[in-house]
């Protein structure tokens, strides 16, 4: 079988601050930015990695989704615990200095017990990134 990963979903409440973040301070290419009805689908990835991207939605755009799904989807958003990712670099200590500068600090680079060195941060919208250090 030969399945590998070709996009993941991050929700946004402001397109504008999320195409910042990823594109400015990640570093990431836009490849697609779609506006439907007044929201907008931004999809980015790493540069020479077309093959995997994150689109960034609207959320809550299912028209499947009640009033009161929509609301707890805003407060976890709201508190940071509705979305996360994990990304990866060769050198997490240069990565995490370039993100200080715009990122929200959630944990500072460090050696985890159960083997990984990570930082983690949040995005505009809320969303937890972790960012492993490739070894």
């Amino acid at each position: 079988m030969d399945i590998t990963i070709h996009s993941s979903f991050l929700p946004h409440d402001d397109p504008d601050a999320s195409l910042a973040f990823y594109r400015d301070l990640l570093g990431f290419e836009v490849r697609n930015d779609v506006g439907y009805s007044g929201m907008r689908w931004i999809t980015v990835g790493p540069v020479g990695q077309p093959g995997t991207s994150i689109v960034l939605h609207p959320p809550a755009a299912d028209p499947g989704i009640t009033d009161d799904e929509r609301r707890t989807i805003t407060e976890m958003m709201t508190k940071g615990t509705y979305a996360i990712i994990t990304l990866a670099t060769p050198d997490l200590d240069a990565t995490f200095e370039r993100l200080q500068a715009g990122a929200e600090i959630i944990q500072e680079p460090t050696e985890q017990p159960y083997g990984v060195r990570d930082c983690a941060i949040r995005d505009p919208a809320g969303n937890l990134i972790r960012i492993n250090e490739i070894r």
